[in-house]
């Protein structure tokens, strides 16, 4: 059996320190309708500025399983099935586009922000299409009245998160490049 590296180790511990954070804010929302405002966009688009397009995506996909299985990390403080498959279901699902969107960006434009921006911002709208498109199909709503509710209330706010999620973002992957380099001997 082949033993893991000290970088494979840190990158495991960097993906579950993510993983945390997702369970720590993901939870923390403001219903406002049947899509909560919550800060889960947040913390997917730091996940992946922080560790990249892979192992962000994975660190989401592991935040979401957390929440499938029944622990309560989903908005509201829910979890299990009924919550991953219920009106908010499709925006669940959609955050991993999102992520691989969004940290495809950031990892082939790192020296290029608005580029960076655009792909977040492309992320985005992919998981509010399949969000709508689930919530329009499990609330019998038409497309027009799953997008006021499920859309419109969130671009401004999800805007400002992308911007939030860039500058601290660059600023924590800048911090662990410089520590996680001086580490190596």
């Amino acid at each position: 059996m082949k033993s893991m590296s000290r970088t494979e180790i840190q990158s495991m511990c960097l993906m579950a320190v993510m993983t945390a954070v997702m369970c720590i804010f993901g939870p923390m929302s403001v219903p406002i309708g049947p899509v909560p405002i919550s800060l889960t966009v947040f913390t997917v688009y730091l996940a992946v500025y922080v560790l990249g397009m892979k192992r962000g995506t994975i660190a989401y996909i592991v935040y979401l399983l957390i929440g499938f299985v029944g622990v309560p990390v989903l908005s509201g403080y829910s979890g299990g099935a009924a919550k991953v498959f219920g009106p908010t279901g499709g925006y669940l699902f959609g955050f991993i586009l999102m992520a691989l969107i969004s940290g495809w960006a950031i990892d082939h434009c790192y020296r290029n922000v608005v580029l960076q921006f655009v792909g977040m911002a492309v992320g985005l709208a992919v998981c509010y299409l399949l969000g709508t498109l689930w919530l329009s199909h499990v609330t019998g709503m038409d497309l027009q009245k799953a997008m006021q509710v499920g859309v419109f209330p969130f671009v401004a706010f999800d805007l400002i998160k992308i911007v939030c999620a860039i500058l601290l973002g660059r600023l924590i992957r800048n911090r662990l490049k410089k520590v996680l380099a001086a580490e190596q001997f």
